[in-house]
């Protein structure tokens, strides 16, 4: 009977851990392309979907939203695309509020989306928040000219990310001697981290060792 309960248990387990992740997934998914369908109310209604096919065709809004970025960056490649989103950024840093927040979140995008970047180059391990434990870290850099003044020592900008929504931390400045470099790669950190530990990364294989001629 124990028997029994304890396969009954098993099986409950095994079907959770293969479906929730496909419906997480799915949940993802439907949110993403519902707030992309919203983009269609931007268009007027002569060139809707629903005018052309009389009925709504779940996806068209990504589709758009698709095509607008490719079509942004096509025009921003050349020069007159150039000139135009300069007087674009120039227009938006003159609003107060606006400018702030795009300014912030324009120097975040750079960093993370461009190929010459630094951000997430390496995990590490630093001591947070007491000295008594340790967490994952990302190595993003080093302190800059007004920050690095004040400082005594060399010291790197690491970011802390929190579990198991990684994109919410803290920034730190830490000194070099403080780190651990892990020998993990970025994606398994991030595993690690939005599995709250329990996806640990495989651990690598020892290379043999060369015996030494005596």
């Amino acid at each position: 009977m124990t028997q029994g309960k304890l396969t009954l248990k098993a099986c409950l387990l095994t079907g959770v851990l293969i479906w929730l992740p496909f419906a997480v997934t799915l949940w993802v998914l439907d949110m993403v392309i519902s707030t992309m369908d919203s983009m269609i109310n931007w268009l007027p209604m002569a060139l809707q979907p629903t005018h052309w096919f009389g009925m709504h065709i779940p996806g068209s809004g990504l589709v758009l939203a698709l095509l607008i970025v490719l079509l942004t960056g096509f025009l921003a490649a050349n020069m007159l695309g150039q000139k135009v989103v300069g007087l674009w950024e120039a227009m938006l840093g003159r609003i107060p509020v606006v400018k702030t927040i795009y300014n912030s979140v324009k120097q975040v995008s750079d960093t993370l989306l461009s190929g010459s970047g630094q951000a997430f180059s390496k995990a590490l391990l630093v001591q947070f928040p007491h000295q008594d434990a340790w967490t994952i870290a990302f190595l993003t850099g080093k302190p800059g000219p007004g920050v690095a003044e004040h400082l005594n020592g060399d010291y790197v900008s690491v970011y802390v990310p929190t579990t198991p929504n990684p994109t919410s931390g803290y920034l730190m400045l830490v000194a070099r001697s403080a780190v651990r470099e892990l020998d993990m790669s970025v994606d398994d950190a991030l595993k690690y981290i939005i599995s709250m530990g329990v996806v640990a990364p495989a651990a690598k294989p020892v290379p043999p060792s060369t015996p030494t001629s005596r």
